[in-house]
C-alpha cells in the first residue's frame, strides 16, 4: 500500500511534466495570448520544480520524508485544482508555480521513502519499479494529453489529477513514520541554491528560446555566483542544507557523474529526434510520437529486471553494459538513412531504451544505497536535481548546435536542408555525452563489490 501511494504520486507528477506540452496552441488561443507568453505555463512548472528540489530535500531530512511527501501531495492537489479553476493566463502561471512546488517535494523525496518501504536487499527492484512508472507516465503525457483534448476542454488536463490526488492523500497513511529532528532550514542557502539552479537553467533554456544574448548571460552569471555561493556555504555551516560531503564517498561521485552525462544524452536525443522525424524526414507529428515510444516502451520492460539484477550484481558492471548500449544505439540514430523506414527508426529506440533502462536502475540504486541512511533525504535530492541539470544542458546544447547549422528549435519553421545537418551532429554529441558515461560507470568497477544483502 505504501508502494502504491508512491507510485501514483510519482506518475502523476511525471505525467505533467510533459501533458501541458501538447495544449500550448490551444492555451494561447483560448486565453487570447502568444505562443511565446503561453510557453510559461511550462516554464513556470519546470522552474519552480528546480529551485526548489534541494530545499524540500534538506527539509525532508529535518522533518521527515514522509512528513515532507505528504505535504507535497496536497499542494500539488491544490495546484491541479487551482490550474483547471484558472481563467487567465498569469493566473494559470501561478498555478502551475504552486504545482510545480508539489511536483518537486514528490521529486525530492520519493526515493528517500522508497528506501524506507523496501529492505536494502529488495532497494534496486523498487528503483526498477520506479523507473517503469516515471518512463511509462512521462511517455504517455503527450498522448494522454492529446486524448483529453479532443473530447474534453483544456482545464481537463489539471482536474484530472484532483480526484487521483484526494485517492493518494488516503493511501498515504500508509507511509512508513519520519523521525524529526531539530533544527531549521538556513535560509540563506535556501534562498541561494533557487536562484543558482533556476536561473542558470533559465538562462541555459534561453537558447532553446533564441532569447537575447544578454539576458542569457545576465542569468547565467547571476545564477552560477548563487550557486557557487551556496556550495562555499554549506562547507562553513555545522549543519548544512544539503549534505554536499555525498560526493567525497566514491561510489556516489562516481553515480551522479554518470548520471549527469547519461541524462545530458537523453536531454540532446529527446529534443533533437522530433525535429529530426518531422522536419527533416517529413513524418507528422502522430507518426513521430509513435516513432518515439519505443525508447519509453524499453525502458519500462527491462529497467525491472535491471533492478532486481542490481540487488546482485555490481551497479558498476550493470549500468557500463547498458550505457555502452545507449551510445550504441544513438551512433545508429546518428547514421539513420535518408529514407528509413518505420522498423529501422523502432529498432534504434528499443536499443537505447534498453541500454537506458539497464543503467538507470542500478545506477540510482548506488547513488541512494551508498548514502548514510540519515542522509538519504540529501542523497534523493541531489539524484533529482542531477537528473534535471543534465537534461536542460542537453536541451541547451541542441539549440546551439542547431544555431551552428542555420536551424532553431525556438518554434519558427526550421529549413529542412539545416535541419537534416543539425540533427546527426546532436546525435553524434549524445553518443559522445553517453560514452562519457560509459567510461566513467566502468571505472568504479574496480572497486565495486556485490551489494550487501544485509538490511
Amino acid at each position: 500500500m505504501a508502494y502504491l501511494a508512491l507510485a501514483l504520486a510519482v506518475a502523476m507528477s511525471s505525467l505533467d511534466g510533459s501533458i501541458a506540452n501538447i495544449a500550448l496552441p490551444t492555451l494561447a488561443r483560448e486565453l487570447g495570448t502568444s505562443p511565446a507568453e503561453s510557453i510559461w505555463v511550462v516554464n513556470g512548472f519546470q522552474l519552480a520544480v528546480t529551485a526548489s528540489l534541494l530545499a524540500f530535500a534538506a527539509l525532508g531530512q529535518l522533518r521527515g520524508p514522509s512528513r515532507v511527501y505528504r505535504a507535497g501531495v496536497i499542494v500539488f492537489v491544490v495546484g491541479s485544482l487551482a490550474c483547471a479553476l484558472a481563467r487567465t493566463l498569469p493566473l494559470l502561471i501561478a498555478a502551475r508555480v504552486l504545482q510545480g512546488l508539489g511536483a518537486s517535494a514528490i521529486m525530492a523525496i520519493s526515493p528517500a521513502i522508497l528506501r524506507d518501504i523496501f529492505p536494502r536487499a529488495q532497494l534496486g527492484r523498487a528503483l526498477g519499479l520506479n523507473g517503469v512508472v516515471v518512463a511509462t507516465s512521462a511517455a504517455a503525457g503527450p498522448t494522454l494529453g492529446g486524448l483529453i483534448l479532443a473530447v474534453l476542454p483544456w482545464p481537463w488536463l489539471f482536474a484530472i489529477n484532483v480526484p487521483l490526488g484526494i485517492a493518494n492523500i488516503a493511501l498515504n497513511r500508509a507511509l512508513p513514520r519520519s523521525e524529526r529532528n531539530r533544527g531549521w532550514l538556513d535560509m540563506p542557502s535556501v534562498a541561494t541554491s533557487a536562484l543558482g539552479f533556476a536561473l542558470t537553467i533559465w538562462g541555459l533554456d534561453g537558447f532553446a528560446r533564441a532569447e537575447p544574448a544578454w539576458t542569457i548571460a545576465l542569468r547565467l552569471v547571476v545564477g552560477i555566483a548563487a550557486a557557487s555561493w551556496f556550495v562555499r556555504r554549506q562547507f562553513t555551516l555545522a549543519r548544512p542544507m544539503i549534505a554536499l560531503d555525498l560526493f567525497r564517498i566514491p561510489a556516489f561521485s562516481f553515480a551522479g557523474a554518470t548520471s549527469f552525462a547519461t541524462y545530458t544524452a537523453q536531454g540532446l536525443a529527446y529534443v533533437a529526434l522530433p525535429f529530426s522525424f518531422q522536419v527533416a524526414l517529413g513524418r507528422t507529428p502522430l507518426e513521430s510520437g509513435l516513432l518515439l515510444t519505443s525508447w519509453p516502451l524499453a525502458v519500462a520492460l527491462v529497467a525491472p529486471v535491471a533492478g532486481r539484477l542490481s540487488d546482485r550484481v555490481p551497479a558498476g558492471i550493470l549500468a557500463t553494459i547498458g550505457l555502452a548500449a545507449l551510445a550504441l544505439g544513438l551512433g545508429l540514430y546518428a547514421t539513420l538513412p535518408a529514407d528509413p523506414t518505420g522498423a529501422e527508426i523502432l529498432l534504434r529506440g528499443a536499443v537505447c531504451g534498453l541500454g537506458f533502462g539497464f543503467f538507470q536502475s542500478p545506477n540510482n540504486r548506488e547513488l541512494i544505497g551508498s548514502a548514510p541512511r540519515e542522509k538519504s533525504a540529501s542523497a534523493a535530492g541531489l539524484l533529482a536535481t542531477v537528473r534535471v541539470s543534465g537534461q536542460t544542458v542537453g536541451t541547451a546544447l541542441v539549440a546551439i548546435v542547431f544555431g551552428v547549422f542555420g536551424a532553431s528549435v525556438a518554434g519558427a519553421a526550421a529549413p529542412h536542408d539545416a535541419v537534416a545537418r543539425a540533427a546527426p551532429a546532436v546525435l553524434w554529441l549524445a553518443c559522445g555525452f553517453a560514452g562519457v558515461a560509459t567510461i566513467a560507470s566502468a571505472l568504479r568497477l574496480r572497486k565495486s563489490s556485490v551489494p550487501s544483502r544485509a538490511g
